[in-house]
């Protein structure tokens, strides 16, 4: 298979392409537009690959994307502005890049018949949710611009399914965490801060809850998807494993040695959600299952950036 990885430049998107080129034996393009969270370093030991194509480009250019995918099977589209709080600061590139770039790589696999579209979303589309766990026919709920984005770019994908019988297929994971995030994130920046012995900044009391899953599991439930998944259908990806804001801090700051004194609490997010959590039953009946533990992927992600620091 032929699989163009829109976004693989990024967080999410790079590790999947690790995961193509490493573990399968499919072809990969890549195209990323190499704004703030995407950088060609995270593809260092597959970019040359015989089997990798790597191409710069914006998902909104519906002449690139529908050159790029007359020539591929299969679509996986990471390609996304992510940052909530950038998305609390101006909107306008989460629309742009998030809705209207979906709709330019619907319209495009469209014309160009690809065989799958696997669209990447996230659990904040849901809301936030005090107890239990959300499954894939909750309501949507987002409570900041990045997650109602995410929201549309879901329906318009889903919508093209019903309209145009488009093979689309909706990933919803947890939180993700591991090598090559970009350092703004929760995990990689509380990690070089301690490191550093620099401040950890904290929002609120610490207490929201997330579910974190280690990239490395993520890749391959998505990769799952591609290949057994249903056309139409949405698929939770989660872990199990909820920890608390604070909880993941101090767990940080017991690996890499550091004082709690590094703690700052600050004033929290402007619609900061309280509490995620996944029921993933219906992709584990796919036969998937998390191989890494909470505690066993922060010390594979703790090494990670420890060593990007260390003098070479």
């Amino acid at each position: 298979m032929r699989v163009l990885v829109t976004g693989g430049a990024g967080f999410i998107g790079s590790n999947y392409v690790h995961h193509l080129i490493e573990e399968t034996e499919d072809e990969v393009v890549t195209l990323d537009a190499l704004t703030y969270a995407g950088s060609k370093s995270n593809l260092e030991g597959v970019l040359n690959d015989p089997r990798h194509e790597f191409v710069e480009g914006d998902i909104r250019d519906s002449e690139l994307v529908s050159d790029l995918l007359s020539r591929t099977d299969a679509v996986v589209n990471f390609a996304a502005e992510s940052h909530v709080d950038r998305s609390i600061v101006s909107s306008e590139p989460f629309v742009s890049t998030n809705v209207g770039g979906v709709q330019t790589l619907l319209d495009a696999a469209l014309e160009t018949g690809v065989d799958r579209f696997v669209q990447i979303s996230t659990d904040e589309v849901y809301g936030e949710i005090a107890e239990g766990e959300f499954d894939e026919e909750d309501p949507l709920q987002p409570r900041n611009p990045y997650a109602a984005t995410k929201a549309s770019a879901d329906l318009l994908a889903r919508s093209y399914y019903t309209t145009h019988d488009l093979p689309v297929i909706v990933t919803r994971s947890s939180n993700n965490f591991g090598p090559r995030q970009h350092k703004e994130k929760l995990i990689p920046k509380f990690i070089t801060n301690s490191a550093c012995g620099d401040s950890l900044p904290l929002y609120g009391d610490g207490s929201n809850v997330r579910e974190w899953t280690y990239v490395e599991d993520n890749c391959r439930a998505i990769d799952l998807v591609l290949k057994e998944g249903q056309p139409g259908e949405i698929y939770n990806v989660g872990s199990g494993a909820e920890r608390s804001n604070s909880e993941v801090t101090e767990a940080i700051l017991r690996r890499v040695g550091a004082s709690q004194d590094l703690i700052e609490f600050v004033e929290d997010r402007p619609g900061h959600d309280r509490r995620y959590a996944l029921n993933a039953s219906k992709i584990r009946r796919l036969g998937w299952e998390p191989r890494y533990s909470f505690e066993q992927g922060l010390e594979r992600t703790i090494e990670y950036y420890v060593s990007e620091q260390r003098p070479r």
